[in-house]
């Protein structure tokens, strides 16, 4: 006789495809995972960071980065499900790493493959002075920990600016999670093609 489970099981592969950031070059890019108390990772990476590229010469002048995602995580509740949280770093004109842009987007809750395409941004500095300041310092405005993207607080005090985007794939499996009385049966089961979606939650 099967015990019943106590917990459930989100499995995600996938990678960080590509970006479009018309004004740069040479850019690299890092990912972290935020989620709630009650979730654990149970194996993967749960952060990474990419080669250097350089954008592509045709029309579109995309960085294709295809960095590979690869994590699952167990849990007794779905509050606090998965976000992934992508900062983009390059040089500025003095040669210094600098963010070029950050974005987050909640790992996608219903299984099968999934394409999310994310606006990033930037912070601001607040005033003409410090913007100049920082540029001539060679010290641009950016958080001290990336994952303040997901979290949401002290948000609406930060001023930012819109920044590029970034694309990424996932193949998402869950276990158990019928069994715990939780479904995430939706319409786009019925055809589980690549979805395209673009996740606006952190425009400005």
């Amino acid at each position: 006789m099967t015990a019943n489970p106590s917990v459930f099981l989100l499995m995600v592969n996938g990678q960080i495809e590509s970006a479009n950031f018309p004004e740069f070059d040479d850019l690299y890019c890092k990912y972290c995972f935020v989620y709630g108390h009650d979730w654990a990772p149970t194996s993967g990476l749960e952060e990474g960071i990419s080669q250097i590229t350089s954008k592509s010469r045709d029309t579109q002048q995309n960085f294709v980065w295809n960095f590979p995602i690869d994590i699952s995580f167990k849990s007794t509740n779905p509050f606090g499900w998965p976000q992934i949280v992508v900062s983009v770093y390059g040089p500025d004109v003095f040669g210094n790493d600098v963010v070029r842009g950050y974005g987050a987007v909640h790992i996608p809750f219903t299984p099968g493959r999934h394409k999310r395409t994310i606006p990033m941004f930037v912070p601001e500095s607040s005033s003409v002075l410090q913007k100049f300041t920082s540029w001539f310092m060679g010290r641009r405005p950016e958080f001290t920990d990336p994952k303040v993207v997901a979290q949401g607080e002290g948000r609406e005090v930060t001023r930012v600016r819109s920044q590029g985007f970034i694309t990424l794939s996932f193949n998402v499996v869950t276990k158990d999670m019928k069994n715990l009385g939780y479904d995430t049966t939706t319409a786009d089961l019925q055809n589980p093609s690549v979805s395209t979606v673009t996740d606006a939650s952190y425009r400005t």
